[in-house]
């Protein structure tokens, strides 16, 4: 079932729930705009392991004060996969930085859980640590199910190009590699946008990139905060927080 276009709200209505898939790779994805979004049941039915591990990663937010970041945000986000039954433990990218081992270390996890934060980042971490290696041997393959919010969303489409009108493109962090990145790891093949028509603090700004997307043709689908992007096997779903 196509989706639908209001030329007067530039709302776009996607069917509940099921799209083609547009790979064979029988992978397991969990994405939402903002936190666990409504649907965090079906996390834990994807992981369907009882006291699974799961490595939980916020290093898109590795230029955040370290207060904010691991005070905050760390504690929050293994709360979170704690309160489903899961073993959650922090894996931080950074420490595989121009080094080999993260590829074997995320083999012991059944899902990597990323918080958000800057997208930008979260794409550098990923180019720097070699989790590009794990998203192509572990997450296509279905031996490990990647999930997260916001940054992790992005970080996975297959470009950014539009995401610097709410994520600072030139963000600096200790350890990271400088200069422009704006390729994603193309795990989905469209462009997120999160927050939608929310009440959060970056929704102004999403309707300029919801804009751009527009003007530019760009491949997009919408996220309201509490939706949820699930790719499950050979199925794809939006679950809205509707339903």
């Amino acid at each position: 079932m196509p989706s639908t276009w209001n030329p007067q709200t530039k709302d776009i209505f996607y069917p509940r729930l099921e799209f083609e898939p547009w790979y064979t790779d029988g992978m397991k994805v969990y994405l939402s705009s903002y936190r666990l979004g409504d649907h965090s049941d079906e996390l834990v039915r994807l992981v369907d392991k009882k006291e699974a591990r799961v490595a939980v990663c916020v290093n898109a937010l590795d230029a955040a004060p370290d207060e904010s970041r691991n005070g905050e945000v760390l504690t929050r986000e293994l709360g979170d996969m704690r309160g489903l039954g899961f073993e959650a433990e922090e894996i931080d990218l950074r420490d595989y930085f121009n080094k080999e081992g993260l590829l074997e270390k995320m083999r012991e996890f059944d899902a990597v859980w990323f918080s958000g934060g800057n997208s930008f980042l979260l794409v550098k971490a990923f180019r720097q640590s070699g989790f590009g290696e794990v998203l192509e041997q572990l997450v296509r393959t279905n031996k490990l199910v990647y999930a997260g919010y916001s940054a992790a969303f992005c970080a996975v489409s297959p470009s950014l190009h539009g995401v610097e009108l709410v994520d600072d493109k030139d963000v600096v962090a200790k350890g990271y590699e400088t200069g422009d990145v704006w390729e994603g790891f193309s795990l989905i093949d469209f462009y997120p946008i999160v927050h939608f028509r929310s009440n959060h603090h970056e929704s102004d700004l999403v309707e300029e990139e919801y804009d751009y997307v527009c003007k530019n043709n760009i491949k997009h689908k919408t996220f309201k905060d509490g939706d949820v992007y699930l790719v499950d096997g050979e199925k794809e779903f939006v679950l809205t927080s509707d339903h």
